[in-house]
């Protein structure tokens, strides 16, 4: 199964994202329960009303979320914030990947936060966010999610409609989009593209959901058979469109995924392995998909090393720089290419070693073969005092008798 997020008109909010799973066929009382639980965890609000309806948004029926509450505060710490997430999943026994889910989207609030104001992570106050709102919206789509099992779904999304124009907040008037949305886009791998009117169309929260839960951001539609469609609303009306967040769920009609990404190419003939190997770790630290180095022989008969590194479109520039500062080449080959993804999912396990337990990741493929998370096999490794194919190959022996 694929889910598609279809954001290229009307962008991208939490209660657009929320209201669309909730009419995809999540459940609404499960959501509303648990919603309003997390929310009794906040100091100083109360939700009066909680519901989703159906609305009309300029000829097209969809799904509204309705929230009112009493709030009496107006700023709030981004670790309360935090905590407040942390303690909901815990209240509402979330499964382990819906927890992580709901806790990496609010640390990619408050992360944006720290680095758009430049202070740490601890100290870091939300304003806009600061509302029981982003509560909603944060565990709202993770216990939708769980509902509907997409977790272990590929889920890419469009391109991401951000407006235009300026807004004004609680740090004065900015040009669309604020700052937090660009810190939370950045090396995200996915495409923004502004209007198609002078507003704000993607909210921070709605922001950090997203990258949060997709996999790829796809130019156009993906290859699929549909099932199901889901349509969220957002509160504001357009005359030009319809502000509809648009769900597609359905089955993949390829056994390979297709995308388009770039390569840039370069020959080094005078660097050290060094300067090679940290170069490495830079374009891998700011987006880059892989990099690979092969040996060469070039012009002269000369002994080189070929640098091949595959990209998305919205990296290329800021990778591109990175190639040429710290490896001081004269001239870098850039291309197109079209490649084929196996489709794979990402589920996790808790397994028994030495009397103790670990939760482990790994990606399995439609051909079931599965291959287990580094990070996770060496900090496993580590814990035990094994050695790290003694380790993979316990692990690899207790999840295969789990999924016989």
């Amino acid at each position: 199964m694929v889910l598609f997020i279809d954001c290229q008109v009307a962008g991208i909010s939490g209660d657009m994202i929320l209201s669309s799973l909730v009419d995809l066929g999540a459940n609404k009382s499960k959501i509303i329960e648990g919603v309003k639980k997390s929310a009794d965890l906040l100091d100083g609000t109360t939700i009066k009303k909680l519901d989703f309806i159906k609305v009309q948004k300029n000829g097209k029926s969809a799904t509204q979320l309705i929230l009112e509450i009493d709030e009496n505060t107006h700023e709030r710490k981004g670790i309360d914030m935090k905590k407040c997430i942390e303690s909901a999943s815990e209240k509402l026994e979330l499964s382990n990947i819906a927890k992580e889910f709901a806790i990496k989207s609010i640390n990619t609030l408050i992360i944006a936060e720290s680095n758009v104001h430049g202070e740490s992570e601890s100290s870091v106050h939300f304003h806009e966010a600061a509302s029981v709102d982003t509560i909603v919206d944060i565990i709202g789509t993770a216990i939708a999610l769980e509902d509907l099992n997409l977790f272990n779904e590929e889920i890419s999304c469009s391109p991401v409609a951000i407006g235009g124009g300026t807004i004004s907040f609680s740090h004065g008037t900015t040009s669309n989009p604020a700052y937090a949305i660009t810190e939370i886009f950045k090396n995200s791998g996915i495409i923004v593209k502004g209007g198609p009117v002078n507003e704000e169309l993607t909210t921070p929260t709605g922001a950090s959901i997203l990258v949060n839960l997709v996999s790829s951001c796809n130019e156009f539609f993906v290859d699929m058979s549909i099932d199901s469609v889901g349509y969220g609303s957002g509160t504001k009306d357009f005359d030009t469109f319809s502000n509809v967040l648009k769900l597609i769920q359905g089955k993949s009609n390829e056994t390979l995924t297709k995308d388009t990404v770039q390569i840039l190419e370069t020959n080094l003939d005078d660097v050290s392995g060094e300067v090679i190997a940290n170069t490495i770790e830079k374009l891998m630290e700011n987006g880059a998909k892989d990099v690979t180095v092969s040996h060469a022989i070039t012009k002269k008969g000369r002994p080189s090393q070929l640098v091949s590194v595959i990209c998305d479109s919205n990296n290329t520039n800021s990778l591109l720089k990175i190639l040429i500062n710290e490896t001081r080449t004269l001239g870098v080959r850039i291309r197109n290419s079209q490649r084929y993804v196996v489709p794979r999912k990402i589920l996790e396990s808790v397994v028994t070693l030495e009397s103790q337990n670990f939760t482990i990741h790994y990606k399995i493929s439609d051909s079931e073969h599965f291959k287990l998370e580094y990070d996770d096999v060496k900090s496993i490794s580590n814990q035990l005092s094994l050695s790290f194919n003694k380790t993979e190959e316990l692990l690899r022996e207790q999840i295969k008798k789990k999924n016989d």
